[in-house]
């Protein structure tokens, strides 16, 4: 008999091992903002920063919405032994993704003037069309990313991604500097670097390429038997023998029609779902440059000031992949239970979910508040704009929760409540930054975002406890995360002020000083985060030997609390 684990553990254990891969193959992409701005300066990184918001609230659909859609039906194909179902379903996604790719470049390019004439920057013309090519191959790319995850091949999409990245940061890089030291103007620069995501998607388009073209050798050169009989019972079911009607999905498998109808119907609502980060972007992006050129600043120095207020963004971005990974891993098993009626491991599963989520996002938002500094200054060189990456910071916890929170509500079939719980962050985000940003510049956004992303967490999170019936005491919820949280960010504040003074005393400041204050900042806070982790209980033992290798974790726990 198997020992009883907490319900959720294996979710527990899948989510923390997919959002390790997930944080190790998108790393490279995230941090390239760095170099970017250390190379290219404020007034670069914040014209990148701009234009980029459009590409990746237009690049959702064909990124992340499509794919899932394409893997899902070519899955399902698959299973069925429908080999002309799973050609069909590959032809209507590439001809849904080529063409919602053309028209997004082409309105993209199109318009660059007006959206520019919106952003109240004549700066930003240049690198809107360049960033637009990329419009072009990261569609197609996408799509068969979603056949190869639908046929259970992660090799493709894994090389693809890294190559995409490898290609554009690296000549993102090159441009930079050739640019750069050619004494190039700003929008010249920052288009440059926008023309890396235009070689990194046709880097990953042409891997994926090789990748189908073996694909179909070795479907041509050694067909197995289960795939000739697949492939005759699909072509008999679709001719239809003598006194057999053929099946109603099999006479719709070779209509590309049919199948790009299904396909948008199930993408749309994942595209929504997934716009959180995009549109709150695009909200800056419309609002905050324009807010600071009537503040007083003029149209160069407001697209610095607005690069100054990104700098957090990519250390964020971090925490949120885990959130995401966990939210891929969710939708199906939640969707299952509730196909099974089961509610109460709906429930479990949601707890475990939503309380470690809330834990590690909670946690990582104050120890980034309190490192702000000396991050700001290891990362970006100088420590202007501390304040509003501090603001940004806090957004860790109100993010993760939020994707966690829709994630669950989708995999119960709530798929529009998460979209409302959009409208409703996004149009706060838009009040908010109209208050705050006359008030407090950078800052009043940052805070901005921190309230909004709360808000529409909590929303999701009182949306599932009425449909689930989740229950959880004041200690459990709400006092055990803050006081992880409050004991680490006291931890590697502490640790900061004493490394500080130190390195002081030694002669060392600048980026190096500021490397080793956040390094063991970061080291004390994670230290502290797993005392108070084991004496607290506020994870169980169980749920902790979920966890790669937790059981010898889960054992030295209690040795520690027995020696204690």
């Amino acid at each position: 008999m198997k020992t009883s684990q907490s319900p959720g553990s294996g979710l527990l254990r899948g989510a923390f091992i997919l959002g390790a891969a997930a944080i190790l193959s998108k790393l490279i992409g995230t941090l390239q903002k760095i170099p970017l701005q250390n190379i290219g300066g404020d007034g670069v990184f914040g014209i990148y920063t701009t234009i980029y918001s459009f590409y990746a609230f237009l690049a959702v659909f064909a990124t992340a919405a499509l794919p899932a859609a394409i893997s899902k039906y070519v899955a399902e194909r698959t299973a069925g032994a429908d080999q002309r179902g799973v050609r069909s379903v590959l032809r209507a996604g590439l001809l849904t993704a080529c063409s919602a790719g053309f028209l997004m470049a082409l309105a993209m390019w199109t318009l660059a003037p007006q959206v520019s004439a919106w952003i109240g920057s004549d700066h930003t013309l240049l690198p809107l069309r360049a960033v637009s090519l990329a419009l072009l191959v990261v569609p197609p790319m996408a799509a068969l990313r979603g056949f190869f995850q639908g046929l259970q091949q992660a090799l493709p999409t894994a090389v693809s991604q890294v190559a995409e990245q490898i290609v554009r940061v690296a000549v993102m890089v090159a441009l930079l500097l050739t640019l750069n030291a050619a004494g190039a103007a700003d929008e010249r620069i920052a288009a440059g670097a926008a023309l890396g995501s235009f070689a990194g998607g046709l880097a990953g388009l042409g891997v994926m390429l090789l990748f189908w073209r073996r694909y179909g050798r070795t479907r041509r050169s050694a067909p197995s038997a289960a795939t000739k009989l697949s492939q005759a019972a699909s072509d008999t079911a679709a001719a239809g023998e003598p006194g057999t009607e053929p099946r109603t999905e099999d006479r719709r498998s070779s209509s590309s029609r049919t199948w790009i109808k299904r396909l948008l119907i199930y993408a749309v609502p994942v595209f929504i779902g997934s716009l959180s980060q995009p549109l709150l972007g695009l909200v800056d992006t419309l609002t905050v440059p324009r807010l600071l050129q009537g503040s007083g600043w003029d149209d160069l120095a407001s697209m610095e000031q607005f690069g100054i207020y990104n700098r957090g963004i990519p250390i964020v971005q971090l925490v949120f992949m885990l959130a995401t990974s966990l939210s891929t891993l969710l939708l199906p098993a939640i969707a299952e239970a509730k196909a099974r009626g089961q509610e109460e491991r709906i429930a479990a599963s949601a707890g475990v979910a939503l309380r470690w989520l809330w834990l590690l996002g909670l946690t990582a938002a104050a120890g980034l508040a309190v490192l702000a500094g000396p991050v700001n200054i290891m990362l970006y060189a100088d420590a202007q704009g501390t304040d509003a990456l501090r603001w940004t910071a806090l957004s860790a916890a109100g993010g993760t929760l939020g994707i966690v929170s829709a994630a669950l509500l989708q995999g119960m079939g709530a798929v529009r409540a998460p979209a409302l719980f959009l409208l409703v962050s996004a149009t706060l985000k838009l009040t908010l930054n109209l208050l705050l940003v006359p008030l407090m510049g950078i800052s009043g956004a940052a805070l901005a975002g921190a309230v909004s992303y709360l808000v529409a967490a909590l929303l999701g999170v009182l949306l599932l406890a009425r449909l689930t019936g989740l229950r959880g005491g004041v200690r459990r919820t709400l006092l055990q995360p803050l006081l992880l949280a409050g004991l680490t960010a006291l931890a590697a504040f502490a640790v900061r002020l004493l490394t500080s003074e130190l390195l002081s005393a030694a002669g060392l400041g600048g980026r190096t000083g500021a490397l080793l204050t956040s390094a063991f900042g970061v080291a004390a806070g994670v230290l502290a985060f797993a005392a108070v982790l084991v004496y607290t209980r506020a994870v169980s033992d169980a749920e902790l030997s979920a966890l790669p290798g937790g059981a010898k974790l889960a054992a030295l726990a209690r040795r520690l609390r027995r020696e204690s």
